[in-house]
C-alpha cells in the first residue's frame, strides 16, 4: 500500500499503445523519507510520516524531530493497518507505484475568494423585471419569522474553494523514476505547484502530520 507526497505540475496527454489518447496530469514526488513509523501497540494506531522538499534550516524542534535524516520541511502522516515494512530514514520513491495502479489523490481545491450564493452555491436569482431592482443575485430571506435567526448551515455568500478534496479510484498511466514524474489519468484538485498526497485505494485513511 504505497504512499507518496508530490507536486501537481500541470496537465497533459499521453497516447496509449492503440493510439488512444489519454487527459493526465503530472505529479512531481522527489524521493520521500520516513521520519516516524507509529505503531498500534506504542501509540494506539499504526501510521507512517513521510517527509518531502529539502529545507535549509528549521527550529530547534524540528531538528530534533529529523534528527539523523535530511532537514525537510514538509511532514505528513498516513494511516495504515500495519507499518512493520517501513523503517525510519527509508526512501520512498515514485516507482514504488505502477501503471494501471489504482489511487487516491488528496489536495485542496483553487481558491475562488469571496463569492455569492449563485455562484457558490448555485442560486437561480431573481427576476430582473417587474419592478425588480438591484436583487437579481441576491440570497433573498436567511431567517424566518418563527425562529428569528439564522439557522447553522445557511447558504450563503462567503469564501469559496481552497478545501480539503479527495478524488478517488484514479489510475496510473506512466511513472518515470528518472524524473521523479507521475502520469495520473484524469483531474487531480488543486493549482500548479499545489500539494498532493497519494496513496494506494488500499491505504485506509491519510492525517496531517
Amino acid at each position: 500500500m504505497p504512499f507518496l507526497i508530490g507536486r501537481k505540475i500541470e496537465m497533459a496527454q499521453q497516447f496509449k499503445d492503440d493510439g488512444t489518447v489519454v487527459a493526465v496530469t503530472l505529479v512531481k514526488a522527489e524521493p520521500n523519507i520516513v521520519t516516524q513509523v507509529r505503531t498500534k501497540e506504542k501509540d494506539g494506531y499504526g501510521a507512517v510520516q513521510l517527509g518531502a522538499e529539502n529545507v535549509g534550516a528549521l527550529n530547534k524542534s524540528e531538528q530534533g524531530h529529523l534528527k539523523d535524516l535530511p532537514l525537510v520541511k514538509t511532514l505528513r502522516e498516513f494511516r495504515i493497518t500495519d507499518g512493520a515494512e517501513y523503517t525510519r530514514g527509508q526512501e520512498v520513491r515514485v516507482d514504488a507505484f505502477t501503471p494501471g495502479m489504482r489511487i487516491d489523490v488528496v489536495g485542496f481545491s483553487k481558491g475562488r475568494g469571496f463569492a455569492g450564493v449563485v455562484k457558490r452555491h448555485h442560486f437561480e436569482g431573481a427576476k430582473a423585471t417587474h419592478g425588480n431592482k438591484d436583487q437579481i443575485r441576491m440570497p433573498g430571506s436567511i431567517g424566518s419569522q418563527r425562529q428569528g435567526k439564522v439557522i447553522k448551515g445557511q447558504r450563503m455568500g462567503g469564501h469559496m474553494g481552497d478545501e480539503r478534496v479527495t478524488v478517488k479510484n484514479l489510475e496510473v498511466v506512466s511513472v518515470d523514476p528518472a524524473t521523479n514524474v507521475m502520469a495520473i489519468k484524469g483531474a487531480i484538485p488543486g493549482a500548479r505547484g499545489g500539494l498532493v498526497l497519494i496513496r494506494s485505494t488500499s491505504t485506509t485513511t491519510i492525517w496531517h502530520a
